[in-house]
């Protein structure tokens, strides 16, 4: 199997004369170039995950792509008037001769108040789980782990211990555009504690603040 990271979440992979994309989100632009893709695996509606635009620009170049998703992400690729294929939790399918399973469950929390959406892990070829958004556990023997490092939700202890109780033979690092992105957890935490009468001021390295 052959992984080439475009960015945060959007890999390609190679695997069985099969090639595969997944979560072309916002933190890249390198997947609007990519052809000879046979499928495009879209874990959940949050955008670094899925960028339409990105989708369409797909699309154009790779017009027999499938697109593999759950029912929350199907109503934005509707809406876009793209075509997709819903793939229900537990069920399964072919790609070429690569198998591709479902894994559903919640997105994991950021805060109470933030709704939860659904999250869908894939299992690719019975070797990579590629699980989102999400500390999900396949009940799978987990070869080859894509594996959230860093984000709103999850801590990176957290991170080494799903990957102990995967007991995953190999893991490679997703989810790590964030680190390079401070605006948006500054943007979150704004929200949240304006919610609660409590005032943030995003102060960036390089500037100054009088309080």
């Amino acid at each position: 199997m052959k992984i080439h990271k475009i960015g945060h979440c959007c890999l390609v992979i190679q695997e069985r004369g099969v090639k595969l994309l997944t979560d072309p989100g916002a933190f890249s632009t390198g997947q609007n170039e990519v052809t000879g893709i046979d499928a495009v695996l879209v874990t959940h509606e949050h955008f670094d995950h899925i960028h339409i635009d990105s989708v369409k620009a797909i699309v154009d170049k790779n017009p027999e792509v499938r697109i593999i998703t759950n029912t929350a992400v199907a109503k934005l690729l509707e809406d876009a008037g793209l075509p997709y294929e819903l793939l229900a939790d537990g069920a399964a399918t072919h790609v070429g001769e690569v198998s591709i399973t479902s894994v559903e469950g919640p997105h994991a929390l950021i805060h109470r108040s933030v709704p939860r959406v659904l999250n869908t892990g894939f299992v690719i070829g019975e070797r990579l789980f590629y699980p989102g958004d999400a500390f999900l556990n396949p009940f799978w023997p987990v070869e080859i782990l894509a594996l959230p490092v860093a984000g709103p939700w999850m801590k990176i202890s957290e991170a080494i211990e799903y990957a102990v109780k995967l007991k995953a033979q190999v893991c490679f690092p997703v989810h790590d555009a964030v680190m390079a992105t401070p605006s948006m957890f500054h943007g979150m935490v704004k929200r949240l504690l304006e919610v609660e009468g409590i005032d943030f001021v995003p102060l960036d390295a390089g500037q100054e603040a009088e309080f």
